[in-house]
C-alpha cells in the first residue's frame, strides 16, 4: 500500500499554479525526498500532506483513504520545521510532550512517552532545560522527538536542516537515516540540497514550476536525467543542446554527461577551450567553451593539467552520453 497518493493534484494561489497537475505515490516505510528550487512545489506539497493547504484539484490518499476533508490534527502525519518552532518558555519536556498533553494523555505516560522520543534522539537527561540553552543540532533534536512522540503513520519535513552549519548538517543527515531505518515509517523530505537528497533519499522526486520533472533512484536521477532541468540541476551535468548531440551520434535530443566522466587529451569527439582551472582537492575543476556549449571536467590532482586558453580534445565512453528528451 502507498503510505501517500497524489491524483492529479493542483493548488493555485490565483494565477499563480504552485503544483499543477502532480501524481504520485509514496510507499510505505519509504525515505522520499522532494527536490528543487525555491519556489518549485515542494513545500505546497508538503503543505497539503499535511493538510495546512486545500489543493485545488485532485485527490490526496493517506494509506489508500482519502483526506481533502480531514483536518491536520486527524491525519496520521506531523511535521519538522526548519525553525524548530518549539515554545521558548517551555522546557525540553514540555515541548516535546506538549502534543500528548492536549490530546488528554495522562501525566505518567506522557512522561514514559517523552523520556522514551528524547533517548530516541539521544538527548536523555535534557529534559529539564530551556531551547535557549541547546544548540542548533539539540533543538533540531528536541523539534524531532516532538514530531515522533506522537507516532505518526508519515514523518514531513521542510527542509530541518536548513539552518545548521555544514559538519552538523552532514551528521544530521547519517542520524536521520539511521533514525528512518530504526523506526521503519515514512519520511517525506523537502530540500533544495542536492547532495541531502542523494544521500538520503530512497527515491527523489525533482521539482520545477510546480510539476514533476522527474522521480527514481538517486542513481538514476544522477546518471540518468529525463531532462536538462534536471540533469542541470542534480549536480550539474553537462548539457550537450540537441543540434551538437545529432552531429555525435545521429539523434536529435539533449544529452547530458557527467563532469567526471569527460577526459581531456590531444584529441576527441570535441574540441574545446579551457576558459577556467579551479582547485578542489581531491580533483579540479576544469570549465571549457565548445564553440557556443559550456562544459565542465573535473581530473585527478595527479593528471596533466590544461593551460588557461588552451585547446584540447574532449571524449567521454559511449555509455556515458545520456540521451534526454526535450522539455524542461
Amino acid at each position: 500500500m502507498s503510505a501517500v497518493s497524489f491524483d492529479q493534484v493542483s493548488r493555485h494561489f490565483g494565477t499563480v499554479r504552485a503544483v499543477d497537475g502532480v501524481t504520485l505515490e509514496i510507499g510505505e516505510g519509504e525515505f522520499f525526498a522532494m527536490l528543487g528550487p525555491s519556489g518549485s512545489g515542494k513545500t505546497t506539497c508538503l503543505r497539503l500532506i499535511a493538510g495546512f493547504e486545500r489543493p485545488t484539484a485532485g485527490d490526496i490518499r493517506l494509506f489508500g483513504d482519502s483526506v481533502q476533508d480531514l483536518p491536520p490534527y486527524r491525519r496520521q502525519v506531523n511535521t519538522v520545521f526548519q525553525d524548530y518552532a518549539l515554545f521558548p518558555h517551555l522546557n525540553v519536556r514540555d515541548n516535546v510532550g506538549y502534543g500528548l498533553m492536549i490530546a488528554g494523555r495522562p501525566k505518567p505516560e506522557r512522561h514514559r512517552e517523552v523520556e522514551a522520543a528524547l533517548e530516541m534522539v539521544r538527548l536523555g537527561g535534557y529534559g529539564t532545560r530551556k531551547p535557549s540553552e541547546l544548540s542548533g543540532g539539540q533543538r533540531q533534536r528536541v523539534a524531532l522527538a516532538r514530531a515522533l512522540v506522537n507516532r505518526p503513520r508519515v514523518l514531513l519535513l521542510d527542509e530541518p536542516l536548513g539552518a545548521l552549519d555544514l559538519k552538523l548538517r552532514e551528521q544530521m543527515q547519517d542520524e536521520l537515516k539511521g533514525l528512518q531505518r530504526q523506526l521503519g515509517i515514512t519520511f517525506v523530505f523537502v530540500t533544495h540540497d542536492q547532495g541531502e537528497a542523494l544521500s538520503m533519499a530512497d527515491r527523489i522526486a525533482v521539482f520545477s514550476e510546480g510539476r514533476i520533472q522527474q522521480v527514481g533512484a538517486p542513481e538514476d536521477v544522477y546518471f540518468r536525467p529525463d531532462v536538462p532541468f534536471v540533469a542541470d540541476f542534480v549536480g550539474s551535468s553537462n548539457v550537450l543542446p540537441a543540434e551538437l548531440v545529432e552531429t555525435l551520434t545521429g539523434q536529435r535530443v539533449p544529452a547530458a554527461i557527467r563532469p567526471e566522466h569527460l577526459h581531456l587529451a590531444s584529441e576527441g569527439a570535441l574540441s574545446a577551450q579551457v576558459t577556467g582551472l579551479s582547485f578542489l582537492g581531491l580533483t579540479t575543476r576544469v570549465t571549457l567553451q565548445a564553440g557556443e556549449t559550456r562544459l565542465t571536467a573535473l581530473i585527478a590532482q595527479d593528471a596533466p593539467r590544461p593551460a588557461q586558453g588552451e585547446t584540447v580534445g574532449l571524449s567521454w565512453a559511449p555509455e556515458n552520453l545520456h540521451l534526454m528528451r526535450g522539455g524542461a
